[in-house]
């Protein structure tokens, strides 16, 4: 048969919707990611992190490698999810810029990574004005990141009409992608003849040209031409929703089932990211040995779209069909319409359109109050609203100044600045409200339609605190138009009274929050809290028995739009869970001096009931705040404080029951019979308060290690290993999240002494002392998370560190040493030399054809 020259792409769409709370800029704690804060969190333990560090595995479950997915995979990252990615995790974030780094390197300048609208907006749902702002912002975030431009884009949902392919024509984009349903027509370039291919039976194994109909923006330039790639619609459907993905064998078997012999051709599929893990549980793992042993065996080349393109430029050419997208069957009618995409459970979408009605008016509103008012202080309102991203990007006062310095039509007041900025705020929240997740489910009501409400509703706010315009009663008059499936909600109005009013946060709460909890934490002068930076000019702690009084002078200033507030705090608290907090506006040095002394006075008699009435008495008209009013993460934190005394004296009552009723406990062991419960719970609690405090401890005095001694930490370990004995003997399990990440913790600090700074003649003492706690932590059980251990180790390998004692740490560790590995351990060498699939000249192969091609959307969410 034929050789065939054979290329893969497998794209991974990685994307969440912007979660922040608006007032906060930061995402508060969701009860559906639980263990996790939210679910980016959740999402990055399971997804992100794991593709970064993907374990290619060997038959017995050995780490023969870590690779870093993003070095072979096709991919886009929403510039909403990165944000919060390059704030919660770094390193994670740096190895996804390296990696594109690599593929550039690799694949003669074309890096694995494409941009995506900025916000998953559905773009044919856009104006042209919208379209170009989601499309310059998308680009300059990109190039702000990578460090280079991007060659192609995501749309949100491959959602695509010809005025959006104009606006990447423009701004410089080679390709994008496309699913097979959203194909009209193609035929060679070379041909008249159209072939029809409205049913998803498009080949897409070649790069298509798309010519922009002249009527389309025709002011636009000459330019009228872009790449579109057609991603494989049933390997793509298998990999989201079938076995594909089970094994590195199943994933390549089902490649090559497409391969066309006798000519070269690109096998490109594409899906969710959150598929490679999140989706599907180890998912990155057939990834990591597929694009790293199993592809380039076969003699098939990695590479990405840009590359494909700079080698095979299309000799095709498509017609698409305008206004589709890849998750909905009626074109866009799921952003708009109860077209029934996304149901499934007996519930309409019959909200949908009244939402985009309502949404789409206030858009004209807050559109024409921008461009009267900012016209007024900016040169270029649109020009300015696209090069805000700039100032997104970096949240300096330094940042602002340059560019209002560059868009403002003269010198502008301080006022006028922070006016300006509300206003382009506005249009970011006013981009923000239309992200598609909106739409995406069966109910307003869900996180993603509140989500969206939420930033409508802040954007309302911005606009009428620079034009006193009020929009509010006429939209939600709107809103109640959208009914909702749950007979608690009604419709959007109440979605609206009920799940967006509630998260409103003003700047005198933000004040409460930092009062109430200075009174537990020790703050600087000067500290960030959310958005907002807030410096103590004055403040001190007051304590008089079970009282304590906070008394202060705040000035609190937005990040976001420089706004500042002047407040004069006071914070009583009463003891247990009653405090009593008042804010009011500074106005001058005498008047707060004079409200000190007074309140002092009070304060000092003793009473609490005449502080609070004081306080009330100084604090005209003030609005008083509680313990429920602060933020929760920190309230949860706070209440667990206020509960220790109490679980203290619990702790000890268990202890005394577990000590005196040890023997009635084996008694009912011995005679395998079940333990009472409430000598179970005893027996629990005080054996995980044993461990923990032989945890800290060890910790502690492991912190600082000897280098001229044996390493630290051997007594507790020979007391652990007595009180595991002990736990095994009375039958517990223990469950102590603490003890567990101690552990992982000092694993990983041992095995880093053990590499970078215990002396040569120590190393087989530390060794037995690193076995020695993790075989502690099997029995207990407390199992370590091995990732980052296995990381640091296998670095270590790969840069020849490991001596003859270290390499008795592997079976633990579980990586391959070097008797079962082809790989040279134990000489120094750089990850980018491991497993990189062949050059572009490297011959293909021949397997079975191809069969008929289907148009079934990976899907999304």
């Amino acid at each position: 048969m034929e050789t065939t020259q054979v290329y893969v792409t497998i794209h991974g769409h990685f994307y969440q919707p912007p979660r922040e709370n608006p007032y906060l800029e930061a995402i508060e704690r969701q009860e559906g990611a639980s263990p996790f804060h939210d679910w980016n969190e959740r999402i990055f333990h399971e997804c992100y992190r794991p593709n970064a560090f993907a374990r290619v595995l060997g038959e017995s479950g050995e780490i023969l490698d870590i690779a870093n997915n993003f070095e072979y995979l096709s991919f886009n990252i929403g510039p909403t999810l990165f944000n919060w990615l390059e704030r919660y995790d770094l390193e994670t974030y740096q190895r996804i810029i390296e990696a594109d780094r690599r593929s550039c390197q690799r694949l003669n300048g074309h890096g694995n990574a494409i941009a995506q609208v900025y916000n998953h907006i559905i773009m044919p749902l856009a104006s042209t004005q919208d379209k170009l702002t989601q499309v310059r912002w998308a680009k300059q975030d990109f190039i702000s990141r990578f460090g280079r431009a991007p060659e192609g884009i995501w749309l949100a949902e491959t959602a695509i009409d010809y005025e959006t392919l104009a606006v990447l024509v423009a701004e410089g984009f080679k390709f994008t992608i496309i699913a097979p349903s959203q194909a009209q027509r193609c035929r060679p370039l070379d041909t008249q003849d159209w072939y029809e291919v409205g049913g998803g039976q498009i080949d897409p194994t070649r790069p298509y040209l798309c010519r922009i109909p002249d009527d389309i923006l025709p002011e636009w330039g000459t330019q009228r031409e872009i790449a579109i790639f057609v991603y494989d619609g049933p390997i793509s459907g298998d990999m989201g929703f079938g076995e594909t993905l089970n094994s590195s064998h199943n994933l390549t078997g089902r490649l090559g089932m497409a391969v066309q012999p006798g000519r070269t051709q690109l096998i490109a599929v594409a899906t969710d990211g959150e598929t490679f893990g999140h989706h599907k549980k180890g998912a990155e793992k057939t990834i990591a040995y597929a694009l790293t042993r199993d592809i380039p065996q076969r003699g098939w080349q990695v590479t990405n779209f840009a590359h494909y393109l700079s080698l095979h430029p299309p000799d095709w050419e498509i017609i698409i069909k305008p206004r589709t997208a890849w998750s909905c069957a009626h074109g866009i009618e799921r952003w708009r319409s109860d077209c029934g995409c996304g149901g499934g459970g007996g519930w309409h979408q019959k909200w949908r359109a009244p939402l985009r009605q309502s949404l789409d008016w206030l858009a004209q509103q807050l559109d024409a109050l921008y461009e009267e008012w900012a016209g007024e202080w900016l040169v270029d309102p649109w020009g300015a609203r696209d090069a805000y991203i700039e100032v997104i990007r970096e949240r300096t006062q330094e940042r602002n100044q340059r560019f209002l310095a560059h868009q403002q039509r003269y010198p502008l007041t301080g006022e006028e600045q922070v006016d300006v900025l509300r206003l382009l705020e506005m249009q970011r929240y006013r981009l923000f409200m239309f992200t598609s997740c909106g739409w995406f489910f069966d109910e307003l009501s869900r996180p993603e339609g509140t989500q969206i409400l939420r930033y409508a509703a802040r954007a309302m706010e911005l606009v009428r605190e620079v034009t006193g315009q009020d929009l509010e009663a006429e939209f939600r008059k709107r809103l109640a138009l959208a009914p909702s499936n749950l007979p608690q909600y009604v419709n959007g109005e109440m979605v609206y009274q009920q799940r967006v009013e509630t998260a409103r946060v003003t700047v005198t709460q933000v004040a409460a929050h930092y009062g109430i909890s200075s009174l537990y934490t020790q703050y600087p002068r000067q500290e960030q809290i959310y958005c907002y930076n807030i410096e103590q000019n004055d403040y001190q702690i007051h304590r008089l028995g079970t009282l304590t009084l906070a008394l202060g002078e705040l000035s609190i200033t937005s990040v976001i739009n420089w706004e500042e507030k002047h407040l004069v705090m006071a914070v009583l608290h009463l003891g247990g869970w009653d405090f009593h907090c008042c804010l009011q506006e500074f106005t001058h040095r005498k008047t707060y001096q004079h409200l000190r002394q007074q309140l002092l006075e009070t304060f000092h008699q003793g009473s609490g009931a005449q502080t609070v009435l004081a306080m009330g008495r100084l604090f005209d008209s003030a609005t008083c705040y509680g313990l429920p009013d602060i933020f929760s993460q920190e309230r949860q934190r706070i209440i667990g404080l206020l509960a220790q005394n109490t679980l203290t004296q619990l702790d000890q009552l268990y202890s005394q029951v577990y000590r005196e009723n040890y023997g009635v406990i084996m008694a009912f062991r011995r005679d395998h019979l079940c333990v009472p419960q409430e000598l179970q719970v005893a027996a629990a609690i005080t054996l995980s308060q044993r461990v923990m405090s032989l945890l800290r401890r060890l910790e502690l005095e492991t912190s600082n290690p000897l280098h001229d001694g044996p390493p630290n930490g051997t007594v507790y370990i020979h007391e652990l290993h007595s009180l595991t004995q002990e736990v095994q003997q009375v039958g517990v399990r223990l469950d102590i999240q603490e003890g567990r990440q101690i552990i992982e913790r000092l694993l990983l600090t041992w095995l880093e002494e053990l590499l970078t700074r215990l002396p040569a003649h120590l190393l087989g003492i530390g060794v037995q002392r690193w076995q020695k706690l993790f075989t502690l932590a099997e029995h207990l059980p407390l199992p370590p998370q091995m990732e980052r251990i296995q990381e640091r180790y296998f670095t270590a390998c790969c840069q020849g560190q490991l001596g003859a004692e270290l390499l008795a740490l592997a079976p633990l560790v579980r990586v391959a040493p070097p008797s079962c590995s082809t790989e040279p351990w134990l000489k120094p060498r750089t990850t980018v030399d491991r497993y990189l699939p062949p050059t572009v000249d490297a011959p293909g192969a021949t397997v079975a054809t191809r069969p008929p091609a289907g148009g079934g959307a990976p899907g999304k969410f």
